[in-house]
C-alpha cells in the first residue's frame, strides 16, 4: 500500500472521529437548550460522516482495501459555550493539516488521481475553518447566548448548499 493510501485510511478514521465529536457537541448544546447550535453541529456531524464515506468510495474505486477503524471517545463536558466551538475550530485546523499532508504525499508519489481527489477536500477545509472561526468570534462577542442563536438562525454559516463537484460517498451522502 502506498503512503498516500495508508494516510487516507487513517483519515477515514479521523473523519469518523470528527463526526462523533460533533454529535457530542450537538448533544451538549441540546442539553443547554440552544437548538440552533445543536442543529448546526448535528448537521456538521453528518458532513464529517459523508467525508469519511467519500474517502471509502474513492478507496474502493481505486481497488484498494478499506478498513473502517474504531474511534476514541469524544469530549463530552464543556464549561461554557465557547469551549466546544474552540474545540471544533482546532479540530478543523487539524483536519486541514491532515488533508494538506495527504495532498503533498499524493504529489510526492506522482499520484495524480489522489492529488485531484484531495483538491475538493482542501477547498472544503477553507470553508470549515472560516465557519468555525466566525462562530468562535460571534460567541466571544455575544452579550448573551441568544445572540449566538439568533446569528445562526439568521446567517447561513458554512452552508453553501449541495456541491455538485463533491466526490461520491459510499452508500450515498446523508
Amino acid at each position: 500500500m502506498s503512503k498516500f493510501n495508508s494516510l487516507l485510511q487513517e483519515q477515514i478514521g479521523h473523519e469518523f472521529a470528527a463526526s462523533q465529536q460533533y454529535i457530542s457537541v450537538a448533544v451538549w448544546f441540546d442539553a443547554q437548550d440552544l437548538p440552533q447550535l445543536a442543529a448546526y453541529f448535528y448537521k456538521q456531524s453528518l458532513e464529517e460522516r459523508n467525508h469519511a464515506m467519500m474517502m471509502v468510495q474513492y478507496t474502493l474505486d481505486r481497488d484498494q482495501p478499506v478498513t473502517i477503524p474504531g474511534v476514541g471517545s469524544p469530549v463530552i463536558d464543556f464549561n461554557d459555550v465557547t469551549e466546544p466551538l474552540k474545540l471544533a475550530l482546532e479540530q478543523e485546523k487539524q483536519v486541514t493539516r491532515q488533508i494538506e499532508q495527504l495532498f503533498a504525499t499524493a504529489r510526492a508519489e506522482n499520484d495524480a488521481l489522489g492529488e485531484q481527489f484531495m483538491l475538493w477536500f482542501l477547498k472544503e477545509q477553507v470553508e470549515e475553518v472560516a465557519s468555525m472561526s466566525t462562530l468562535v468570534n460571534i460567541a466571544e462577542r455575544a452579550s448573551n447566548l441568544f445572540d449566538i442563536e439568533n446569528f445562526i438562525a439568521r446567517e447561513t454559516v458554512g452552508d453553501g448548499g449541495e456541491d455538485a463537484a463533491a466526490p461520491e460517498a459510499a452508500g450515498g451522502a446523508i
